[in-house]
């Protein structure tokens, strides 16, 4: 029976579900993968800390260049996250013939061309299934189970915090401060919420499916993103009664030879499969041209179902090993496409503005726009409070730069208070 090294960079939260997985199924893996697996060393930054999960003595280091340079550990698992030095590590291990899984995504969507390059040239393998959705299967899926199609679209929920907060919202009436912080004393959101309610740990995870789904390198700068801290209970109230929820999506579609790659809110129908996702679950909706819609759902964080991911990946290098074959987790981006520019991205949207209740309004909004070819489908006004009238307009689709160009004239015109609201919509062929 074949016995197989495995270190560890980094014991946090994802890191010791890793250990407890094959700590506790260890009799499994001789079976699921026919070698069995040892922890021989596991890299941490303070030796002495208490852990939930016991090792053995001399397991436990600081040192990573003594994993790197042992030969008998076989695969690296990477657990640390943030870019350097996990950067660092994962590229000299590479070069010292090692196996990688990572669930880094900020390593990925940054740097991602430079780290399967490496792996390619040292023929190694790299698995990142849990760099995604957490305990959710879709990269494997678009690499493998997808690959007769020509994937047209990938749009999902792919936060958890901005999806708890937008739920408690939507189903509670809390404002976005009050849902942030039930979030953050549940453990959902951290303490500096930056990354997930501005949309950058979406972005991130959007340049990785994108890379995979359409075949071209997609990095984070490439993504338009907007955040989800303007959203308020009356936009989502006003969603509810149109027919819609509000979800934070990451879209990704592909036409013509060009690419679009957006995260921003959304009102998505209420009969769409991703508006009944809700609380910390993610959810992944892919479009192909063979297979026609699927989508992939579960949690996408958490302890155990990321180590699940995590240790799926491991089986998997140890298959390949076994066999000795290699190039499954080879870099699928082979093609160069163009990213659309946003402001040439067409959708349609949901406007919501505070103008002076008199006559005329609507007319001489409703020009501005029909100078800048924006139709409107439908458009509601009440009072809101002396003098003022709140409209809530949905357009057609139109090209981003229209709506943007139009606001601008909008905004200054005397009958315009303030333009409060401005989210789009999709699903609404």
């Amino acid at each position: 029976m074949n016995k197989v090294n495995v270190a560890l960079l980094g014991l946090g939260t994802v890191g010791q579900g890793v250990v407890k997985i094959l700590q506790n199924n260890k009799n499994q893996w001789v079976k699921r993968c026919n070698a069995e697996i040892e922890i021989k060393k596991v890299l941490v930054k303070d030796t002495h800390k208490e852990r939930e999960v016991k090792l053995p003595p001399g397991v436990i280091t600081s040192d990573w260049q003594e994993i790197v340079n042992d030969p008998e550990i076989k695969v690296i698992i990477e657990l640390m996250g943030g870019i350097e030095p996990a950067r660092t590590y994962i590229l000299e291990a590479l070069k010292h013939g090692k196996n990688i899984v990572t669930a880094n995504k900020d390593l990925l969507a940054e740097h991602g061309e430079e780290v399967f390059t490496t792996c390619q040239e040292a023929v190694r393998e790299l698995y990142f299934e849990a760099s995604v959705g957490g305990g959710i299967p879709i990269i494997n899926p678009l690499k493998q189970g997808l690959l007769a199609n020509n994937i047209e679209k990938v749009m999902g929920i792919v936060n958890g915090t901005t999806n708890y907060i937008l739920t408690k919202m939507s189903s509670e009436g809390k404002t976005f401060a009050e849902a942030l912080k039930e979030a953050q004393e549940l453990g959902y959101a951290e303490a500096d919420p930056t990354a997930d309610v501005e949309g950058l740990d979406a972005a991130r995870k959007l340049a990785i499916l994108a890379s995979i789904a359409f075949h071209t390198r997609v990095k984070l700068q490439d993504v338009y993103v907007e955040g989800i801290t303007k959203i308020s209970p009356e936009d989502l109230a006003y969603a509810q009664k149109l027919g819609y929820t509000i979800k934070l999506l990451g879209i990704g579609s592909s036409q013509d030879n060009q690419i679009e790659v957006r995260v921003h809110p959304v009102l998505i129908p209420l009969h769409h499969p991703l508006a009944n996702v809700n609380d910390s679950f993610n959810a992944i909706f892919v479009q192909g041209d063979a297979v026609g819609e699927t989508m992939f759902y579960g949690r996408g964080a958490g302890q155990l179902p990321t180590a699940s991911s995590v240790v799926g990946d491991l089986i998997a290098i140890i298959k390949d090993l076994n066999t000795k074959s290699t190039g499954h987790s080879a870099c699928s981006c082979y093609e160069t496409k163009k990213i659309k520019p946003m402001g040439e991205v067409k959708t349609k949207y949901f406007l919501r503005l505070h103008v002076l209740d008199q006559p005329g309004v609507l007319a001489s909004i409703a020009s501005v726009f029909g100078k800048h070819g924006v139709s409107l489908a439908s458009v509601v006004q009440k009072g809101c409070f002396q003098d003022v009238a709140e409209l809530v307009v949905i357009t057609h689709q139109v090209k981003e730069k229209d709506i943007q160009d139009s606001l601008e004239i909008i905004k200054e015109l005397p009958i315009t208070k303030e333009i409060v609201s401005l989210i789009r919509v999709e699903g609404m062929e």
